[in-house]
């Protein structure tokens, strides 16, 4: 008898613009002329799955046609989108997200429409809502870090790191934060360089992470948030906003009302501080400072506690199995 394989799949919509099917030649020429794009979050998630499979010594199949599946494979389909199920006609169970139904509410019959056994979410937060329309089938599951390319390195010359991804209301949000965060940073003498999400290369990142000694951290919230652990695992402590809800516009679409939510689902003391608004900033800013010359965090052990690459394929094999 065959042994049953692990198969994953990662689907990303495709939009054709003028022909059928003209998806696949725009996007040949797109490499020509711009280069390798950018990994997107969900995609980073696929591939840092795949990395820890390898880590662990797990042997498995991706992106094969679903027609090629085989009775008792084991199937995880991480997303994105509806239509990454679409031709799915086989009985074996699917675990299925991180990015498979943006909200239940988007699709209140995944679990009708095909053979899902478990749906997977980041973090609490996103479990506990995704339970409230989906019961007891929502899983938690992290994607681990790759603490070999992100580690600590040495001459440190700027203070802060500031990662801007303020989504919402974003230049009212700048006025208001952002703005005097950045000036209080100027009239205490602090040195910062900016990064804005999504218009940066990873090892631009990567060399800014290099340069800083810690990040301030401007989200409104995160399901997993790789970014600001990549920066943990870098050994760069965070002094993270952290208004405590979902604040995406959409939620009203989806029926939600309030929504307690965070930016740093993972996380404790040794990875830094958080504060909710600009007048909690201006208390943190000293003691957090204080403890940063104190070397009084341990940002990377909890990386290497909690979100390694090894441990987090180990968990959705496990998941795989459960179902």
């Amino acid at each position: 008898m065959t042994a049953s394989r692990v198969c994953i799949f990662f689907r990303e919509p495709q939009t054709d613009r003028w022909l059928r099917g003209d998806h696949v030649w725009r996007s040949g020429i797109r490499r020509v002329i711009r280069g390798p794009g950018a990994v997107g979050g969900v995609k980073s998630v696929y591939l840092n799955l795949l990395k820890g499979l390898d880590r662990i010594g797990a042997h498995y199949v991706t992106n094969i046609p679903y027609a090629d599946i085989l009775a008792g494979d084991r199937v995880g389909v991480i997303g994105v989108g509806a239509n990454c199920l679409d031709g799915y006609d086989k009985a074996n169970p699917i675990l299925a997200g991180v990015a498979v139904a943006e909200h239940p509410a988007a699709w209140p019959t995944l679990f009708e429409d095909h053979p899902v056994a478990r749906y997977v979410v980041h973090s609490d937060w996103v479990k506990t809502m995704y339970e409230r329309h989906y019961g007891p089938r929502v899983a938690k599951w992290a994607v681990g870090i790759d603490s070999d390319h992100w580690r600590p390195a040495a001459g440190k010359s700027v203070d802060f790191l500031v990662y801007d991804k303020v989504q919402w209301d974003i230049d009212r949000v700048h006025r208001a934060m952002v703005d005097p965060i950045l000036r209080e940073l100027t009239q205490r003498g602090l040195s910062f360089e900016m990064i804005r999400y999504g218009t940066y290369k990873p090892r631009d990142y990567q060399e800014a992470l290099s340069r800083a000694r810690a990040m301030l951290f401007l989200c409104e919230h995160e399901t997993q948030g790789l970014a600001y652990q990549q920066a943990l695992s870098c050994d760069v402590p965070v002094l993270a906003w952290d208004p405590g809800a979902w604040l995406d516009p959409w939620r009203y679409r989806y029926g939600e009302g309030h929504v307690p939510a965070t930016s740093v689902p993972y996380f404790d003391g040794r990875c830094g501080m958080t504060f909710s608004a600009l007048p909690q900033f201006r208390d943190a800013l000293a003691p957090f400072l204080d403890r940063l010359r104190r070397g009084g965090f341990r940002a990377r052990d909890y990386v290497l506690e909690n979100l390694t690459l090894e441990a987090s394929a180990q968990k959705y094999i496990e998941l795989l199995q459960s179902i």
